[in-house]
């Protein structure tokens, strides 16, 4: 008897896992919001819209392809990103190192229906425009990418130079 209960919950708790969302969290079923913490902290943090020093327009294509896909900043600027999806799919702009990019895409290819909601990311529907706010805190060589299955691997990446 004792055993047929303990199949009986496994079972139970497999068919609940199977539906429930990726990330184990107690969001259920909302988008994750993460802090910046260890998501694209070695080039800076979110930020302040207050502060902004400058504009940069990027546009996404079904070409898989940023324009421009190489951007030049000063440490200390906080940028914000207008970011136009000019194709018919989803893109998205998420900043970071090109490792953390590559892991981010990874889990992105094995969960395709994971949504999630990063600091250093913009997801923007086809035809529409979204907003990312950044400041740039560390000197160095950074990486964009789109994640969205596929995307990244067809070349969707770009440079963001940090300057001193």
């Amino acid at each position: 008897m004792n055993r047929w209960i303990i199949a009986s919950a496994l079972a139970v708790s497999l068919i609940a896992a199977a539906g429930a969302p990726v990330r184990g969290d107690t969001n259920h079923g909302k988008k994750e919001v993460r802090r910046a913490d260890g998501h694209a902290a070695a080039l800076g943090k979110p930020g302040d819209p207050a502060k902004v020093t400058r504009t940069v327009e990027v546009e996404m294509n079904d070409a898989m392809r940023f324009r421009p896909d190489s951007i030049t900043v000063q440490r200390g600027e906080t940028i914000r990103f207008v970011v136009m999806n000019t194709g018919k799919l989803k893109h998205e702009m998420v900043l970071g190192t090109m490792k953390e990019l590559k892991k981010h895409a990874e889990l992105m290819r094995k969960f395709p229906e994971m949504e999630h909601a990063d600091p250093n990311q913009v997801i923007v529907e086809p035809g529409r425009t979204g907003e990312l706010i950044w400041q740039f805190t560390k000197a160095g060589t950074f990486d964009f990418a789109c994640l969205v299955p596929g995307h990244f691997e067809a070349g969707m990446v770009g440079k963001i130079r940090v300057g001193r």
